[in-house]
C-alpha cells in the first residue's frame, strides 16, 4: 500500500487572533473556528492548523515544519514584505545554500514555531 495524502500540521498558539494577524502579513488568508479553541492558515493549496495553547512558552517550543516550493526566492520575497526582523521571536532567517543540498530559509512566528521553507538546491543530489 502506498502512502498518499496531505499532511497538515497543527501547532500550538498563546492567541489564535495574533496568529491569525501574524501570518496574514506574510500574505495567508485564515480563520478562527470552533470559536476561539482553533484557527485555520492557508495560501497557494497549503494549509496548517493552530490550537489554542495559553501556557505556551515560545522561547522554548520546538514545533515546527517544514515547506517544500518550487521557488523558495519567491517565497521568501513575498515574506520579504512583512520586514521581520532577523533575530528573537518572530523572525525571517535569511535565504540560504544549505550544506544538505536545499536552498531554505526559516520564519519563527510569535509563539516560537519553526517553519522552514525550501527547495532542492540546483545540481543537488537526490
Amino acid at each position: 500500500m502506498r502512502l498518499q495524502g496531505t499532511a497538515i500540521p497543527t501547532l500550538p498558539s498563546r492567541s489564535l487572533p495574533q496568529t491569525l494577524a501574524f501570518y496574514q502579513r506574510l500574505g495567508f488568508g485564515g480563520e478562527l473556528r470552533g470559536g476561539d479553541t482553533y484557527a485555520v492558515v492557508q495560501r497557494d493549496g497549503v494549509e496548517f492548523h493552530f490550537f489554542f495553547h495559553p501556557e505556551l512558552r515560545p522561547g522554548e517550543s520546538s514545533a515546527g515544519f517544514y515547506l517544500r516550493v518550487e521557488d523558495v526566492d519567491g517565497v521568501y520575497q513575498d515574506f520579504a514584505v512583512a520586514r521581520l526582523p532577523q533575530q528573537g521571536i518572530p523572525r525571517m532567517d535569511a535565504l540560504e545554500d544549505k550544506p544538505w543540498g536545499m536552498r531554505e530559509f526559516a520564519v519563527v512566528d510569535p509563539d516560537g514555531n519553526l517553519l522552514r521553507i525550501g527547495q532542492r538546491s540546483p545540481g543537488a543530489a537526490r
